[in-house]
């Protein structure tokens, strides 16, 4: 929709520039820097929306095959959390009898 914008704002500005009449270089006619630079934002502004385009594809993807892989991590800790804690009780254990020792 902005780019609709840019497009009818460039040759509207271009359209009015050419029907002036006055024969001054491109360079120096400030019509013409304002198509030029509107022209500029134009594409600066598609090459962003390419670039968010992309960047939401990828985190689109992340959210489809992430699930799944945090989940199956979540499981597998879940899975460990009893093996971990009866190794901290033997630890525990194991350190009172050495204390006990000394």
């Amino acid at each position: 929709m902005w780019s609709r914008r840019f497009t009818l704002l460039a040759v509207s500005a271009s359209c009015i520039g050419s029907s002036s009449g006055a024969e001054v270089a491109s360079n120096q006619n400030p019509v013409r820097k304002v198509v030029t630079m509107l022209q500029s934002m134009q594409k600066k502004v598609e090459e962003e929306g390419e670039k968010e385009k992309d960047l939401y594809e990828r985190f689109m993807c992340y959210c489809k095959s992430g699930t799944g892989d945090l989940s199956a991590s979540i499981s597998a800790a879940q899975e460990k959390i009893p093996q971990v804690t009866s190794a901290i009780e033997a630890a525990e254990g194991k350190l009172a009898q050495t204390k006990e020792d000394l």
